[in-house]
């Protein structure tokens, strides 16, 4: 007892502390088990040493649920734990990770356990515990009935129970349900989280179990995920063609089906199939009356087994919150099939990814019931989608595949103990909220340190990929907001910044073209010569060489000198403004612009059809004349000395021995493409009959 009467001191001076004063007041299940604990003839069994208060009675309720000692528990931890785990500073957090995650593969076999709210209120613990789980940690902990946790405590615990949470999605899933609590995660909100849960596990197993579309979906045995347009105030329209139809969606975890309503029923469903490869398109889409773009609220499919795209358009008084929803759900079902398809994952691996799927839409409905506006979009809590938007996703999903192929290994393989193999999935877990996903698999091993996509003390590969992809996302993020800040409205001040940000080239352009002019014939000469001898001795590619290892250098000291230094503004003279008059008489005049530089081009090219089917046959040998002679020259002469005779004639063209010649010359090449005739053109109107009938 003197281990009690130890721990009993060290509570009681915590209360004096402030620290847990909310001790005095209530008593709470942390009073108890303290209790408990004193009058326990082994208590000394149930008390770890390294661990601080709190972390001991947590672990007590775990050595509760798995039936054996907290020493037992340490023990197996100390037998099981590779040295780096359980000899490091995070010994309490690790063997703290390790009890927990073993609790909560046992307590997730009773069916309906998301509706016991002990277990709610085991997992919060837990990951109030993980934060403060060392006995070294006791001064800073604060136990409080409305005590709080961090998204790192939350995205380490709650993954354990993949109905909860993963690991792609966990920190998004705190985002939202912390945006009206700051940083930490209140138990309130998280318990409110988990009853939504339960109440959308409870309807798609009401859907799931009833007899809408059984014909349909019963070969496959889809599982009907959501459904809308039941409500006459707010259907769902099917555009097709020119037609219109307003219905009932449904979607399964394998297609989709809308059922055009009747006078008192609805009619026989059409599928869009979601889970073959049909090159499916998914996308939002406009709609309006009589054909107009004027409405955001409709979602495309569009595959190779359709004549034409099929628009579904969820009407609804303003935004568009109902067809985001919509869009996101449906394009989950179609990634997580395009997921497997591309990594060939069959068997129960292909139900635990469709699984995957499932339950993040069945958070998303979740989230959607206790948050009216989520602070982020439906995709950016979906994995699958969030894996097509992420830079890395793919990475991410290739990890994840991976991991499925060492589940299978892992339980084709027996009669392997190796330390760190995968003991429990997602299928695991939804097979025991009372409805099936097919067979759940039943050769987990309790005693592995790996329980889904988290490991104890240590970062799955898995793990690895979503923290580089969301790190480079930050980037991305911090670079759009630059991008977002630098645009400008208006034509003449997008020209104007362009100007000014093309000064350096135009600056360059400026001083080839006075060297090419010869206005200064001693620069003009010394780069000629210099330029010559480069391409003589064939150094054209050292010379572009050494022209990146300039620009390299440059970028290096410039990062060396302005490092910590504030960023230089681009300074740009903003264009006198102009009326709405004047911006319509500028749009004019571009337009006209390119329909003159159009006209030009066309020109061009009638005229070279002229030259290529000999209608002018005068002009036309000699095009051909010259064309011969310039295949003759490509085919004998090396192309050094073409590169050289083509700089010369191209660089000496203004100097001046040359100038009168080049003018003459010019003249003579105008004049003799002036005189080419353009190949006719007959324009045929299409009659409007025609056009009816096709």
């Amino acid at each position: 007892m003197a281990v009690v009467s130890k721990t009993r001191s060290t509570l009681e001076g915590l209360v004096r502390d402030s620290s847990l004063k909310w001790l005095l007041g209530n008593r709470s299940f942390f009073d108890e088990e303290l209790e408990e604990i004193e009058r326990s003839p082994s208590a000394q069994r149930n008390w770890i040493s390294e661990l601080s208060p709190f972390a001991n009675v947590v672990v007590r309720r775990c050595s509760k649920i798995l039936g054996v000692s907290a020493s037992e528990l340490q023990e197996s931890f100390n037998v099981e734990a590779i040295d780096s785990i359980k000899g490091s500073s995070n010994y309490a957090r690790n063997f703290l990770e390790y009890c927990s995650f073993r609790a909560l593969a046992v307590s997730t076999h009773n069916t309906g356990y998301l509706a016991d709210k002990r277990f709610r209120r085991l997992t919060f613990d837990m990951m109030i515990a993980w934060e403060a789980p060392a006995s070294s940690s006791q001064p800073e902990l604060n136990i409080a009935e409305d005590a709080s946790v961090g998204v790192e405590a939350f995205s380490r615990i709650a993954p354990a129970v993949p109905i909860i949470s993963n690991v792609i999605i966990s920190e998004n899933i705190f985002e939202v349900l912390t945006t009206s609590a700051g940083a930490r995660l209140e138990f309130s909100v998280y318990d409110k989280y988990l009853s939504s849960l339960e109440k959308v596990i409870r309807k798609m197993k009401s859907l799931s179990e009833s007899n809408l579309l059984l014909s349909e979906r019963s070969l496959r045995e889809e599982r009907i995920l959501e459904m809308d347009g039941t409500v006459t105030t707010q259907p769902v329209l099917e555009h097709v063609g020119i037609s219109t139809w307003p219905g009932r969606l449904v979607l399964t975890d394998h297609a989709l089906y809308f059922e055009a309503l009747r006078v008192v029923s609805f009619d026989k469903a059409k599928k869009y199939d979601l889970s073959d490869d049909l090159k499916q398109v998914v996308k939002p889409e406009l709609t309006g009356p009589w054909g107009t773009r004027l409405f955001d609220k409709a979602v495309l499919y569009k595959s190779i087994s359709l004549s034409e795209p099929v628009v579904f358009e969820f009407p609804e008084l303003k935004g568009h919150t109902r067809r985001d929803f919509w869009l996101a759900i449906i394009r989950e079902v179609l990634y997580v099939h395009r997921f497997i398809n591309k990594f060939q994952i069959k068997g129960i691996q292909r139900s635990e990814a469709l699984t995957k799927a499932v339950l993040g839409i069945l958070r998303l409905q979740a989230i959607q019931d206790i948050c009216s506006t989520p602070s982020l979009g439906c995709e950016s809590l979906l994995m699958f989608n969030l894996c097509d938007q992420l830079p890395g996703g793919d990475l991410i999903l290739e990890a994840l595949a991976n991991m499925s192929d060492m589940k299978e290994t892992d339980r084709t393989n027996k009669s392997s103990h190796e330390k760190g193999m995968y003991s429990i999935s997602s299928f695991d877990f939804v097979s025991h909220l009372g409805f099936g996903m097919g067979t759940a698999l039943t050769d987990s091993n309790e005693n592995e340190l790996v329980v889904g996509e988290i490991a104890v003390g240590k970062m799955t590969p898995l793990e690895r990929a979503v923290k580089e992809s969301k790190n480079c996302y930050e980037k991305v993020v911090m670079a759009r907001e630059t991008v977002d800040g630098a645009k400008v409205d208006g034509m003449d001040t997008n020209l104007a910044v362009m100007k000014e940000l093309m000064l350096p080239v135009s600056e360059v352009g400026k001083c080839l073209l006075s060297l090419a002019l010869w206005e200064d014939p001693m620069k003009s000469s010394a780069f000629c010569v210099v330029s010559s001898y480069i391409i003589y001795r064939d150094w054209l590619s050292y010379a572009a060489a050494l022209l990146l290892v300039f620009m390299a250098v440059f970028m290096m000291l410039s990062r060396l000198f302005n490092q910590g230094n504030p960023v230089n503004e681009v300074k740009v003279i903003a264009p006198p403004a102009m009326n709405a008059m004047e911006q319509l008489l500028a749009v004019q005049n571009a337009i006209s612009q390119a329909e003159e530089f159009i006209q030009d081009g066309n020109i061009v090219l009638l005229k070279l059809r002229g030259l290529l089917l000999a209608i002018f046959p005068k002009a036309t040998m000699k095009f051909a004349s010259s064309l011969l002679v310039i295949a003759m020259t490509l085919a004998f002469l090396p192309t050094k000395y073409i590169v050289l005779m083509v700089f010369l004639e191209a660089f000496t063209r203004y100097s001046p021995p040359r100038k009168a010649s080049t003018e003459r010359l010019t003249r003579r090449v105008g004049e003799w493409w002036f005189s080419i005739p353009a190949a006719p053109v007959a324009l045929v109107r299409e009659k409007k009959e025609d056009k009816k009938r096709k």
